[in-house]
């Protein structure tokens, strides 16, 4: 049975749909890999032409049209605000990520997603990501002391950081161009490998 991976934030812009597709490139080299694009602008929906190693589906908006997806792994990529479908999506996921960039505003937003997760009871399969880090800051530690007061929630220790290679990452098929980048989407890939195992 595939291990669906749910990626969602309430707030826009913390780069769910990059992560979402740079899992799911690297969890292809060793397993057959689906994206399902949640969001109306369909962008990684736009890729499915372009992408061989992964099926990308745009309208499956139900869990049983999840369920018989043929993959190993499923990433479900959400857009910000989708209250209609996120309770099911919650409990059909075997683990949620929950990627955000490490600025105040984000910090702030990040409590109506934690919510939602708590609301549910699925706090426990949660893991926060910090996502698109600009380097030689302190506010990323700011950042993470404040994330370490939210209870019973995890929060991954590997961090992608704020490169341009990720942003061509959607045109070039993955980040393998770049070693630094290389090196953190494989120690997050691990990491969420042993929580979905």
């Amino acid at each position: 049975m595939a291990k669906i991976i749910l990626i969602t934030h309430q707030k826009g812009g913390v780069g769910k749909s990059t992560l979402a597709f740079n899992l799911a490139i690297n969890f292809s080299q060793a397993s057959k890999v689906a994206i399902v694009d949640m969001d109306p602008q369909g962008s990684l929906a736009q890729l499915e032409s372009i992408v061989t190693d992964i099926d990308i589906y745009s309208n499956v908006i139900n869990e049983k049209s999840i369920r018989d997806l043929e993959a190993d792994f499923i990433f479900i990529d959400t857009p910000p605000y989708l209250t209609n479908h996120l309770s099911w999506l919650v409990s059909l996921s075997d683990l949620v990520i929950i990627p955000t960039k490490a600025g105040i505003l984000d910090l702030m937003a990040i409590q109506a997603t934690v919510s939602i997760m708590n609301d549910n009871n699925a706090l426990d399969k949660c893991i926060i990501v910090l996502n698109m880090i600009k380097p030689n800051t302190t506010l990323t530690l700011d950042i993470l002391v404040e994330l370490e007061k939210l209870q019973h929630i995890k929060i991954a220790k590997n961090h992608i950081s704020d490169l341009v290679v990720y942003t061509r990452s959607i045109l070039n098929q993955g980040v393998d161009e770049n070693r630094k980048a290389t090196r953190q989407i494989n120690m997050l890939s691990e990491e969420i490998l042993k929580l979905l195992l």
